[in-house]
């Protein structure tokens, strides 16, 4: 037998991501315990500018596998948080880069801190290769639904 026939629901709620959301509302709830307004959404956009800053919004939803519509609306929001700033391109005026304030450099570490927290959580009684084999099975099927075949 094949070793991909499912019973019903077995494949959607590997495709669902249950862990997944399990482990994004446990983030979000240690972030709002130790007192910050941001949501993991917003989160994903400060890591990828820690990472490197100042980024155009459509390298930011290449980085986040999100739409422009949802990365205008996060950066707009993080902009009234005061967390970034668009800046214009200095060698294309018709691109805006979103740039880092000292306010998001400031909780860089406490949320980078509190991710591995929650991935402690998360991870309790697993064993390390178990994670390394996930890890290979979820990028073989990434690469698998992203790499075009020609």
């Amino acid at each position: 037998m094949p070793n991909n026939h499912f019973k019903r629901g077995e494949l959607y709620s590997v495709i669902n991501g249950m862990a997944s959301t399990a482990v994004a509302r446990r983030l979000q709830k240690n972030f709002r315990n130790a007192g910050l307004e941001i949501t993991i959404e917003q989160w994903s956009i400060l890591y990828h500018l820690w990472r490197e800053d100042c980024l155009s919004q459509q390298e930011l939803c290449n980085r986040t596998f999100r739409d422009k519509p949802s990365i205008t609306r996060l950066i707009d929001n993080l902009e009234k948080q005061q967390m970034v700033k668009r800046m214009p391109s200095k060698t294309d005026r018709r691109i805006n880069l979103v740039c880092l304030t000292d306010a998001a450099k400031e909780i860089q570490n406490l949320t980078i801190d509190l991710a591995n927290q929650t991935m402690s959580e998360a991870l309790v009684g697993v064993k390390k290769e178990d994670i390394e084999i996930v890890k290979i099975v979820f990028q073989k099927v990434y690469d698998n639904l992203t790499i075009s075949i020609s």
